[in-house]
């Protein structure tokens, strides 16, 4: 990867989001995520969007007190939305519509079977699909579903598809024919995020790197709806004592928890602020000061270790 995007350059247009999945209170890592969004958007001359990921219907009931508490959580570190909050399980009908727009094929295959069939995963664990299911004949099909139902993928053909990110340079990926509806009847991510992205005017990602490479099959699929590919930014992720991704395993990491400890949100935001060089840990600062001396282009390139404090 290489060829690092100035930042300085682009042209100031459309939406950031940020757009969180209501499985658990926001951590410190997703607050970062957050902030750094909004701060992206608002120094582009962006608006800036929440959406709430809420596809897995079994999880919707059960999420309203975590959208709440997420909600909540940005707002006392200062990430502002600019208009209503979308939750994609009220916008299936746009997910519907922009399947019937895409050449799919149903697929049988199960997570074991492509496992044995396919190349050697990518470095983040995604094995390409090998095409079992691509040209099946009506009969066989048939034969298929009625033994198990079946899921959609999109006939992406293999093409290699090239972004670049303002962080992480120029990645390349080839875009196999990757699920679009899964068997369980539920929208797969990679269509809904494009399918929202296009409609709300999204022109800006910043989300973190863990999600660096979807971003050229996001990037072809978002062509293929009619959009034009976002600028993408990846936050290199914050990072647990034990040198993995932070998770609720290492303690005190949500804004509740540090606040328990003894930290004010002001607090939490000037440590959060401190990560990116924009103050020093503790200085009393609001969003919109760190706003005020953001460089996009001084965001750390490297995963920001944490200790949560002791109890």
């Amino acid at each position: 990867m290489a060829n690092q995007l100035s930042v300085s350059s682009l042209t100031p247009a459309g939406a950031g989001r940020f757009a969180p999945s209501p499985t658990s209170d926001l951590h410190l890592g997703n607050l970062r995520t957050g902030l750094l969004s909004w701060l992206m958007a608002r120094a582009t001359g962006r608006a800036h969007l929440v959406r709430i990921e809420d596809l897995d219907a079994a999880r919707v009931a059960a999420a309203e007190g975590v959208v709440a508490r997420q909600l909540a959580d940005l707002a006392a570190i200062g990430v502002e939305a600019d208009g209503l909050v979308v939750r994609q399980s009220e916008r299936l009908g746009l997910y519907e519509d922009a399947l019937a727009h895409l050449p799919t094929y149903e697929c049988f295959c199960t997570r074991a079977e492509i496992r044995e069939a396919s190349s050697a995963p990518h470095g983040d664990g995604y094995r390409p699909y090998p095409g079992t299911c691509r040209d099946l004949t009506e009969a066989q099909r048939a034969e298929r579903r009625a033994r198990r139902p079946p899921a959609l993928r999109v006939r992406a053909g293999d093409v290699t598809e090239t972004v670049r990110d303002v962080w992480a340079g120029e990645v390349s990926r080839v875009v196999d024919d990757f699920v679009v509806r899964r068997n369980d009847g539920a929208f797969a991510y990679n269509l809904a995020v494009v399918v929202d992205d296009v409609a709300q005017g999204v022109d800006q990602v910043v989300r973190g790197d863990d999600l660096l490479s979807s971003a050229p099959r996001q990037a072809w699929l978002t062509r293929r709806l009619g959009g034009r590919s976002p600028v993408y930014a990846h936050v290199p992720l914050v990072l647990g004592p034990d040198g993995r991704r932070l998770a609720k395993r290492d303690g005190a990491v949500t804004l509740a928890d540090l606040t328990a400890s003894g930290l004010t949100a002001g607090g939490v935001l000037a440590l959060i602020g401190a990560s990116l060089g924009l103050c020093a840990p503790g200085e009393r600062v609001t969003a919109h000061t760190l706003l005020a001396r953001f460089d996009p282009d001084a965001v750390p390139r490297s995963p920001w270790g944490w200790t949560p404090p002791a109890s």
